[in-house]
C-alpha cells in the first residue's frame, strides 16, 4: 500500500486534482459569483417589502431597548422614526444576516441615517434577532467633515 501512494503517477494525480480544485475556487470566486458568506448586495431596496419591514423592525427593537433602559426617565415620544431603508446588504450565515441603512427620523424632528445589523433564520417561524442599531458612521464622518468646513469658513 505505502508504495502505491509514493509512486509519481499517484503523486501527480493527487496534486493535480487539488490543483484543479484550487483553480476551480478561484475562477469561481472571481467570475461574478458570490463567494459563500459574503455579503451581497440588495438591489431597489425601497420596492423591496421584505427589506423595507426589516428596517421597521430594526427602529422598533431599537425603541423597545430604549424604553427599557430608561425605565423611569420620562421622555415622550420614541427616540427614533422608521422613513425609509434605502440600502442593504445579506450575507449567508446561521440564518440570514442582513446589514442595513435607515433613513429615520429623530425626536427633534430632523432625520438622520442609522446602521442596522439583523438576523433572520427562515425555518423558525417569526425567527429575527436586531444585533446592532447605531447612528450610521458614514453620517458621522459627513457631520464632522460639514463642521469642519463651517469652521475653516468663518
Amino acid at each position: 500500500m505505502a508504495l502505491m501512494i509514493s509512486s509519481p503517477s499517484v503523486t501527480l494525480a493527487i496534486f493535480v486534482t487539488v490543483l484543479l480544485g484550487l483553480c476551480t475556487a478561484s475562477f469561481g470566486s472571481r467570475g461574478g459569483r458570490s463567494i459563500v458568506g459574503a455579503w451581497t448586495d440588495i438591489g431597489h431596496v425601497e420596492a423591496n417589502e421584505e427589506v423595507q419591514e426589516l428596517g421597521r423592525y430594526s427602529v422598533e427593537e431599537y425603541n423597545k431597548e430604549e424604553r427599557a433602559s430608561r425605565r423611569n426617565d420620562v421622555v415622550v415620544g420614541e427616540k427614533v422614526g422608521f422613513a425609509k431603508v434605502v440600502e442593504a446588504k445579506k450575507q449567508v450565515v446561521s440564518g440570514i444576516k442582513y446589514c442595513l441603512k435607515i433613513w429615520g427620523t429623530t425626536r427633534n424632528g430632523g432625520y438622520e441615517m442609522f446602521d442596522s445589523v439583523v438576523v433572520v433564520k427562515p425555518w423558525l417561524h417569526n425567527s429575527k434577532q436586531l444585533l446592532s442599531f447605531s447612528t450610521s458612521r458614514a453620517a458621522k464622518h459627513e457631520q464632522s467633515s460639514r463642521a469642519a468646513e463651517q469652521v475653516q469658513v468663518r
